[in-house]
């Protein structure tokens, strides 16, 4: 029986934080272009805070792509994963470990074939002062977790500690 192909994208984050670092990358670039042109004296401070602006901005807007282009896709031969930069298929025999590793929101999972691998992360949501701000990460990740060690026949070989504290999860074939 061919099981259906089951897709999963992640939650996508606000793209308000990324329009808020163009604003100010294009504010301090104009005000320095002006100093430029009219004081025609550069202002150091201008160019040191505006390089940094637009790395960041320019950053999150990768992430953000990243993010709206990633699909994660399931089915009963193997897994797909996608995110415009990496494209990944291994069947599930080929793969060899999941690490599972607790981040700032929700938990990161990397998934290791013998010559490729991906990454994804379980929901997270991010609070402040009791409110949920936002959600990151696949909302079905731990269920996708599961499925991938279960297809994929992995058992916890051993629990990381570092610092007296559980740090992760390793998987691997017995």
């Amino acid at each position: 029986m061919q099981a259906e192909r089951q897709v999963y994208n992640p939650e996508l984050v606000s793209r308000r934080s990324e329009l808020i670092a163009w604003g100010s990358a294009i504010l301090v670039i104009g005000t320095w272009i002006l100093l430029l042109f009219y004081v025609q004296s550069l202002s150091f401070w201008l160019s040191l805070l505006g390089i940094p602006l637009i790395l960041i901005a320019a950053g999150m807007s990768l992430g953000n792509w990243i993010d709206r282009h990633t699909v994660l896709k399931l089915d009963s031969e193997s897994i797909f994963f996608s995110n415009g930069l990496r494209h990944v298929q291994l069947k599930w025999q080929e793969i060899q470990e999941v690490r599972v590793l607790p981040a700032q929101w929700g938990k990161k999972v990397q998934v290791f074939g013998e010559r490729s691998y991906f990454g994804f992360h379980t929901l997270g949501e991010v609070r402040a002062n009791g409110k949920v701000l936002g959600r990151t990460g696949f909302v079905d990740g731990d269920r996708v977790l599961e499925q991938i060690l279960d297809r994929a026949a992995l058992s916890e070989v051993k629990q990381v500690e570092l610092g007296g504290q559980q740090e992760g999860y390793y998987y691997s074939r017995e």
